[in-house]
């Protein structure tokens, strides 16, 4: 239930001159759709190349491998980040690369903590994430234009495990690529008119924090990770 949505509307719609619509989302037919063809003649790979080219802009360390080296690269990363504590999802995705091995076996006997962030665990999530070193997520939509990973945050995938560890890391399979911010809110939309079920919170995440409100000059982990990788996987 929305609170005074319908006097909010119709104080909007007098001051247009006009009766309030209550039946029918009025249709918008616009002339021109810049929004819908930037980039969207690219093929796969020539996003891939777009999308790399802005993480060198948004201060981004960029890795390409494939699903059999993931295990390799995301260990090496995380040993240069200096180890752990390392924080993650819980997350099938984990499963279908080929990591829980790594997780729950190789790390923890190298001395690696691993903490998966749990609906059981509740605010405990946010304390371990705090402490963490290094935050791992998957990426649901990536933007090629801006070099942003959409994050679909619910359950036991808390938005804090991508923001209060000292370094993050996103694993991107690269199907989830799309040229820009239009096609994410189509997906997202599209979900919607499905009746899928849609996360309370989904964050829009390019690179390290970074702040240049002061005179202009560029800080970068002012108030989130200082570092951030993001790991291409093929996956098709």
């Amino acid at each position: 239930m929305i609170q005074q949505r319908a006097p909010f509307i119709k104080n909007i719609a007098t001051a247009l001159g006009r009766e309030m619509n209550t039946t029918k989302k009025p249709e918008r037919h616009w002339k021109y759709n810049p929004q819908a063809k930037t980039l969207a003649d690219l093929s796969q790979d020539e996003l891939v190349q777009v999308f790399q080219k802005q993480c060198n802009n948004i201060h981004t360390d960029y890795i390409e491998t494939t699903a059999e080296q993931l295990k390799e690269v995301l260990a090496n990363r995380v040993d240069m980040y200096g180890g752990g504590p390392v924080s993650i999802w819980q997350d099938e995705r984990f499963d279908t690369f080929g990591l829980r091995n790594l997780l729950e076996e190789e790390w923890p006997q190298a001395s690696v903590e691993v903490n998966e962030w749990t609906v059981e665990n509740g605010d405990d999530n946010i304390k371990l994430a705090e402490k963490a070193n290094v935050g791992i997520t998957f990426s649901d939509i990536t933007l090629a234009e801006s070099a942003t990973v959409v994050l679909f945050s619910t359950g036991g995938q808390g938005r804090s495990v991508s923001l209060l560890p000292q370094t993050y890391i996103a694993i991107i399979p690269k199907s989830t690529i799309v040229p820009r911010m239009t096609q994410a809110a189509q997906i997202i939309s599209k979900k919607v008119q499905n009746g899928e079920t849609v996360p309370p919170c989904i964050n829009f995440i390019s690179g390290p924090s970074n702040s240049a409100d002061i005179e202009m000059n560029l800080v970068v982990g002012v108030h989130g990770p200082i570092k951030a990788t993001y790991i291409i996987v093929e996956d098709r």
